[in-house]
C-alpha cells in the first residue's frame, strides 16, 4: 500500500510543480477498470478446467472466452487486446483443448523473436504439467540440436518455431514432417503487427507456401492471431493469411487507474527550435520516481543510450536505492544475465530498469508501477506495447512519453488525438510485389510441383512458371507440371528482410567475422557506405569497409553519440502512371519510376538535439532502382510569381514534413520511404516532390500515401505550424542554411496550395 501512495503523492506534487507542468503537452487519466469474467466454455474439457483452477484461474475474461468459442466454431480469429490481458490463454486453451480430444492432432507457433517464443514456451510447459498428460511441446530453431530435431518432427504435438526457421528448414524438408503436415489443426501467430513492410510481404508468401503443403498432406490448419493496437488488425490478418477472420477487440482484463502523461522538453534555442535532451528530461523524471521506491521502467532507442541512462541513473539515486537494484537490459547481454533480471522484475528486487525495445514485447516480467519511455519509438503501436509495461490489475500507473527533437515526435506530442483518440496507424504489406513473389514461387516449386492452372496468390502465377522456364530454372514435363531444375536450395538464397536477391551481408568484425544482417544493394549505398553508424537491434556500428564486388560490409561496434544521413544525386524517371488526380493549385499521381542514384556525401546528425556535427565524402558507384512512387505536382498557376530560391525552398520544406509525418499513417521505418523534391520533373514539366518506397518493386507504402494524401498534408501543416522555431530547423522544414531564412514561410504556402485545394 505504502508504494502505492508513494506514486499517488508524487503525481499530486508533479500537478502542483509549475516546472514540471508547463512541459506537460497532455495528461490523461484513464479510470480503473473491473474485470469482465465469463464462465468456462461449454466445450472446454474438464481437465482444462480443473488445471486452470489448480493456477487460481475459475473463470475466464471475456475475450479469452470469446476466442475459445470462436475457434471452437471453426473460425480464425485476431486478438488485438492491451499488454498483460493474457492473450496467451487465448491460443493456448483451444489448442490444449484439441489435443486433450485428439492426441494426433498438430499446432505450429509462430513467434518473432526467440526471447518471445521462449517465455511462452515456459507458460505452454507449466499448463500441460498441471494437466498431467503427455502433450510434448519443443522449440525448433537455429539452437535446437540436430540430435533433437528428429524426435520435435515426430512427436512434438506444438512445434515452437519463427517464421525465418519456417522458411528455410521446415517447409523445403516438409517429407520429414509428414506427422505435424497431415495433422496440422493449428497456426498461432504472435504480434502480426511485426510482420509489415519487406517483412510482412515475405511472410505473407512463406504462409502461401505453408497452406499449399497442408493441402497436399491433405489439412486445413486454422489460424490465430494476436497484434498490438493498429488501426487495420483485421485487414492486416486477411493480406497475410488470404482468409477471414473474426475480430476480438474488446478486452475483459481488468486494470488500475492508469495516468499517461506527454512531456515536451523546453526549448534551449528559439531560434533553432532545439529543445532540450530527452535523455536528461527522462533521467530527472526517473530520478524521482525511484527515489520514492517506485519501480520503474525506462526505454531508450539504442544501445549506448541504454548505458549513458543507466550510469545517470545510478549516480543521481546512490545513497537512495541500492545500486544493484538498478539495472540495464539490452541485446548483447547473455541470456543467464537476461532471465535473472526478468526475475528481479517479477519478485521486486530490481527497483529499475533501462531497456531498448527488447523488453516491448510479452516477456514476462511482472507489472511495474512507471514507465518513461525517452523519445517517441516511431510507432503508436510501440508506446502502447511498452506503456503496457507499467499497470497493475489494482492501484495506480503512470507512464510518461518524453518527446525528442525529432518531427514526428514533436508532431505526437503536440497532437495528443491522434493517438489517443484511434491509431491512424496501418500495417501495410504487398506480397505481390514481382521480386518478392518470384522468390517464393522458386521455393513453392522445389517443395511441390506446381499443377497446370494452379495460382499463388495471383492469376498470373502461369506467366511467371513459364518466364522461370524460359530462364532455365524449372522444366515444364510432359504431365503439365512445372518442375524443379536445381540442385540448390532456393530459400538458403533468399532472406525475409530484403526484396532483392543481391544483397550486401553484414559481417561484425568486433570479436570474430559473424554476420548480424544483409540488405539490398540499393540501400547499401546510404547506410553501408565507408564510416556509415549502422544501428542493429540498437546497437551501434561503424562501417570499415564496403565491398560491392562480393556483397560484404565490414562493421565494427562502436559507442557513437551521432547517426549518419547520406545524400544523395537523384534522377528520377516515372515509367507508369497508375493513378492521377487534377485539383486546384496541384496534381496528384502514382506509378512506377526508376530512380538512378549516387550517394555524394554523408552528414553526422546527433542523437535528440539532431544537430549537423559534420560531414564526408562518398565514393560508391551508381545504383538503380525499379519501384513505386506518389508524387505532387504544383500547377505553374501557383508558382509563377515566386523565384527559384523560393521554389526550391518550398520543395525542399515539403519534403522534409512529409517524410516526418508519413509514418503517422504507416508502420515503417525512415529508411524505408525516400523523398525526392525536384525543381522541373521530367514528367510532370513542373516543381514535384516524389515519396517512393526504398525496395524494389515497391512494398505499398507510396500506394497508400496517394490514399492518405489530404489527411498526410493537413498532418504537415500542423507539423509546421505547432514548431516554435522562427524561420526553420531540423524539427521542421530543415535547417536554416538550407532552406533559407524565407523556408519556413514559403513551405506553409506549398501545404496550404494543397490543403485548400
Amino acid at each position: 500500500m505504502k508504494r502505492t501512495m508513494n506514486l499517488d503523492l508524487l503525481l499530486d506534487e508533479w500537478k502542483r510543480t509549475d516546472s514540471f507542468m508547463r512541459n506537460v503537452t497532455h495528461w490523461r487519466v484513464y479510470p480503473s477498470q473491473e474485470a469482465v469474467y465469463a464462465d468456462f466454455p461449454s466445450g472446454m474439457d474438464e481437465r482444462l478446467q480443473d488445471s486452470l483452477k489448480k493456477k487460481g484461474i475459475r473463470q475466464l475474461y471475456s475475450h479469452q472466452a470469446q476466442a475459445f468459442e470462436t475457434v471452437q466454431q471453426g473460425r480464425n480469429a485476431v486478438v488485438v487486446t492491451p499488454t498483460a490481458s493474457g492473450k496467451t490463454l487465448c491460443y493456448n486453451l483451444p489448442v490444449l483443448n484439441r489435443l486433450l480430444h485428439d492426441p494426433s492432432a498438430r499446432a505450429l507457433y509462430l513467434f518473432p523473436t526467440k526471447a518471445l517464443s521462449q517465455d511462452q514456451m515456459k507458460e505452454l510447459h507449466e499448463m500441460v504439467e498441471h494437466l498431467e498428460q503427455d502433450i510434448k511441446t519443443f522449440t525448433y530453431d537455429g539452437d535446437t540440436p540436430v540430435t533433437a530435431r528428429q524426435a520435435i518432427r515426430q512427436a512434438g504435438h506444438i512445434v515452437v518455431t519463427n517464421p525465418d526457421m519456417l522458411h528455410s528448414g521446415i517447409l523445403p524438408h516438409h517429407t520429414k514432417w509428414v506427422k505435424l503436415f497431415e495433422n496440422l489443426q493449428y497456426v498461432v501467430i504472435d504480434e502480426i503487427h511485426m510482420y509489415r513492410g519487406v517483412f510482412g510481404s515475405h511472410v505473407a508468401n512463406v504462409i502461401r507456401r505453408l497452406k499449399r503443403i497442408c493441402k497436399f498432406y491433405g489439412s486445413n490448419p486454422q489460424f490465430i492471431c494476436c497484434s498490438a493496437t493498429i488501426a487495420n488488425p483485421r485487414e492486416l490478418a486477411v493480406e497475410l493469411f488470404d482468409e477471414d477472420f473474426d475480430l476480438i477487440d474488446q478486452s475483459g482484463a481488468p486494470r488500475g487507474e492508469k495516468h499517461f502523461i506527454f512531456y515536451n522538453p523546453p526549448v534551449v534555442n528559439q531560434q533553432l527550435g532545439i529543445r532540450r535532451s530527452s535523455l536528461l528530461e527522462a533521467r530527472r523524471i526517473a530520478t524521482s520516481l525511484l527515489a520514492n521506491d517506485i519501480q520503474t521502467i525506462v526505454f531508450t532507442k539504442a544501445r549506448t543510450q541504454v548505458e549513458v541512462m543507466l550510469t545517470y541513473l545510478k549516480e543521481s539515486t546512490a545513497g537512495v536505492v541500492p545500486q544493484k537494484s538498478v539495472r540495464g537490459y539490452r541485446g548483447g547481454y547473455l541470456p543467464g544475465e537476461r532471465r535473472e533480471i526478468e526475475r528481479g522484475l517479477r519478485n521486486g528486487d530490481v527497483r529499475g530498469v533501462v531497456s531498448t525495445n527488447a523488453l516491448e514485447l510479452g516477456i514476462d516480467i511482472g507489472s511495474l508501477e512507471a514507465c518513461v519511455i525517452t523519445g517517441y519509438p516511431g510507432t503508436i503501436a510501440s508506446v502502447w506495447q511498452q506503456a503496457g509495461r507499467a499497470g497493475r490489475r489494482h492501484g495506480q500507473a503512470v507512464t510518461i512519453l518524453v518527446a525528442s527533437s525529432a518531427p514526428l515526435d514533436q508532431y505526437i506530442i503536440q497532437h495528443p488525438e491522434y493517438f489517443f483518440e484511434g491509431s491512424p496507424e496501418h500495417a501495410w504489406v504487398h506480397p505481390e510485389n514481382l521480386i518478392i513473389l518470384v522468390d517464393h514461387i522458386k521455393c513453392a516449386a522445389y517443395e511441390l510441383p506446381f499443377e497446370k492452372g494452379e495460382e499463388f496468390g495471383v492469376a498470373t502465377t502461369e506467366e511467371v512458371l513459364d518466364f522461370l522456364v524460359e530462364e532455365r530454372v524449372l522444366n515444364k514435363a510432359s504431365d503439365e507440371r512445372y518442375y524443379w531444375m536445381n540442385d540448390s536450395l532456393p530459400s538458403h538464397n533468399i532472406s525475409l528482410r530484403s526484396a532483392a536477391q543481391e544483397n550486401v551481408l553484414i559481417i561484425d568484425m568486433t570479436e570474430q567475422n559473424r554476420v548480424i544482417g544483409e540488405t539490398d544493394r540499393f540501400s547499401a549505398l546510404t547506410t553501408l557506405h565507408e564510416k556509415a553508424i549502422y544501428i542493429h537491434e540498437g546497437i551501434q556500428f561503424q562501417v570499415e569497409k564496403l565491398d560491392l564486388e562480393y556483397g560484404k560490409a565490414f562493421v565494427r561496434k562502436v559507442d557513437s553519440d551521432y547517426y549518419t544521413d547520406a545524400e544523395l544525386a537523384v534522377q528520377l524517371t516515372v515509367l507508369d502512371e497508375f493513378k492521377h488526380v487534377e485539383e486546384p493549385n496541384v496534381q496528384h499521381g502514382f506509378g512506377e519510376v526508376s530512380v538512378n542514384a549516387l550517394p555524394t556525401i554523408y552528414k553526422k546528425i546527433k542523437f535528440d538535439t539532431h544537430e549537423n556535427l559534420g560531414w564526408g565524402k562518398i565514393h560508391l558507384p551508381e545504383a538503380e532502382l525499379h519501384t513505386m512512387s506518389y508524387w505532387v505536382s504544383y500547377d505553374e498557376s501557383f508558382t509563377k510569381d515566386m523565384s527559384k530560391e523560393d521554389i526550391e525552398s518550398g520543395l525542399v520544406g515539403t519534403a522534409n514534413l512529409l517524410k516526418g509525418v508519413a509514418p503517422i499513417y504507416l508502420m515503417c521505418a525512415p529508411g524505408d520511404l525516400h523523398v525526392q523534391p525536384q525543381v522541373r520533373a521530367v514528367h510532370t514539366q513542373a516543381p514535384t516532390v516524389f515519396l517512393y518506397d526504398s525496395y524494389p518493386g515497391g512494398i505499398g507504402l507510396a500506394d497508400k500515401l496517394y490514399g492518405v494524401r489530404t489527411q498526410l498534408f493537413a498532418s504537415a501543416l500542423a507539423m509546421l505550424d505547432g514548431c516554435p522555431c522562427e524561420a526553420g530547423c531540423p524539427s521542421c522544414v530543415g535547417p536554416v542554411e538550407i532552406v533559407g531564412e524565407n523556408g519556413k514561410a514559403v513551405t506553409k504556402r506549398f501545404l496550404e496550395a494543397v490543403n485548400h485545394s
